[in-house]
This record gives C-alpha cells, structure tokens and sequence, in this order.
C-alpha cells in the first residue's frame, strides 16, 4: 500500500493575494495526515476558523512529492 503523506500549515501572509509569511516563527503547523480528505478537512477548519483575517492562510503540501533536486530522479517519484 502507497502512503501519501500531506502537511497542513498555515499563518499570517505579508499580502494576501501572494504566498510570503509575515513571520516564518509564527507558521501555524497544523499536523501531517495520511490522506488528502483529512488534510483537506483540517485545512477547511483551520481556513474557516481564521475566515476573518484575510491575511491569514493555510496550505496543504504533498509530502510525498518532495524530492532531492540534486538527483536526476527521486524515489519519491516512485511511489506512483
């Protein structure tokens, strides 16, 4: 079976419309689920729970698509 990690994080953005935290301390890391529908879900309570600061914002990164860009491929890529 293929596990497919994904990270939710999240805090508040310089300016809302890009992508660069305020204050990279402060970075809400919200917890590394198994699946995407729990991390969607967690991202979507996190989202609606901040919906007031618009500068405020989370992200779900697919933890099993980092990979090593020194190497010509990653094992990562692998895992289908």
């Amino acid at each position: 079976m293929v596990q497919r990690l994904h990270l939710v994080f999240g805090g508040e953005l310089v300016d809302p419309t890009g992508s660069v935290f305020k204050n990279v301390d402060d970075i809400h890391m919200v917890g590394i689920y198994p699946d995407y529908q729990s991390a969607y879900d967690a991202w979507k309570s996190e989202a609606q729970r901040t919906v007031d600061n618009a500068h405020m914002r989370y992200f779900i990164a697919h933890l099993h698509r980092l990979r090593d860009e020194e190497a010509e491929t990653s094992p990562t890529e692998e895992l289908g």
